[in-house]
């Protein structure tokens, strides 16, 4: 049956507003439970602790609980791939770093692409690696380090978290510089390396160093040098690698937030303002900045941001990567 023209209009023009108020009525209720932020390493780690702070830090501005969940393995990529193909609803967020989006992907046969299906949400944090080594090593400077890992006939064990990672292209660059016999020790994350390397079980390892600044400071195991082209403000006396005859390696293992692809805007801004309000947080900066995390200024605290920050650094290491020839373990 046809409708008469008013009737066909006026029902043509409810239907119309049904998306928009469907849109208004998510704005104003997400999130209306609680947000779980997933962490693709294990507890302990520089990735668990920001998550944590984070998580703290925006549940005051949701009002809503932010539930961090540990899902790891892969190099972070299980947990990427949990949220990437999860649910559009932005009820479930994930702490992606260099290792997760960057490293990772460019040798696991990944069943979703990092760039195109996770949503961007805001850049957080940032701290360079260092080189780190056992206590029982005889020597005592980068320098000597260098000098020693040349005249060694020996394997060196060199602990890594996983094939891809920044400390696994640390330790492939500084043993080519160095003309080194390094024996590769993967690990589930930084911190079964970091008690392995107290115990003495591996010689070296390369890691975040707000992760492990507070075990040199105790003098658990000794920093050699800094991943960075300046030296590292919250251990002013640890010399760059560049300093000590190695150039041409910097890495900042940076930490960025995300959601699934295809989240509705309401929900990513929501988000974007939360992660704001956190990062702005004098507690929860206090504790980063302690802990060595560099925060990305606000204008760098976006979608926008991140995602051209994540394409920056593809551009850069998947070569050096596929030149290296890594493989997946």
């Amino acid at each position: 049956m046809k409708l008469p023209r008013r009737q066909f209009l006026h029902l043509t023009a409810a239907a119309a507003v049904l998306p928009i108020a469907s849109r208004v009525a998510g704005a104003e209720t997400y999130p209306s439970r609680s947000i779980t932020m997933l962490v693709g390493f294990p507890p302990g780690g520089p990735t668990d602790t920001l998550a944590r702070i984070l998580s703290e830090a925006m549940q005051r501005s949701l009002g809503q609980s932010v539930v961090v969940e540990t899902v790891s393995g892969a190099s972070g990529t299980i947990a990427t791939g949990r949220v990437a193909h999860g649910s559009r609803d932005g009820y479930t967020i994930v702490i992606g770093n260099w290792a997760s989006n960057v490293g990772a992907p460019a040798i696991y046969p990944l069943n979703f692409d990092v760039s195109k299906d996770l949503q961007p949400i805001s850049l957080l944090a940032a701290s360079p690696l260092w080189i780190l080594g056992k206590n029982a090593l005889p020597p005592k400077t980068a320098t000597e380090l260098i000098a020693w890992l040349k005249s060694n006939p020996n394997p060196v064990t060199f602990g890594t978290v996983g094939a891809g990672s920044a400390a696994h292209l640390c330790g492939v660059y500084l043993q080519r510089k160095a003309d080194a016999r390094f024996q590769y020790v993967p690990y589930r994350g930084a911190g079964p390396a970091i008690q392995d390397l107290i115990g003495g079980q591996i010689d070296l390892t390369c890691l975040e160093a707000s992760a492990t600044l507070g075990n040199v400071e105790a003098g658990r195991y000794k920093a050699y040098a800094v991943m960075s082209e300046k030296r590292w403000s919250k251990s002013p006396n640890t010399p760059t690698m560049i300093e000590s005859g190695v150039p041409g390696l910097s890495i900042s293992f940076w930490h960025g937030l995300y959601t699934t692809k295809g989240a509705p805007n309401y929900v990513v801004d929501r988000l974007e303002v939360a992660v704001k309000a956190a990062l702005a947080d004098p507690a929860a900066r206090q504790r980063l900045e302690t802990l060595g995390q560099v925060i990305f200024p606000p204008d760098q605290q976006n979608p926008a941001a991140l995602a051209a920050y994540q394409k920056l650094e593809i551009d850069k290491w998947w070569p050096i990567i596929r030149a290296a020839n890594i493989r997946a373990e």
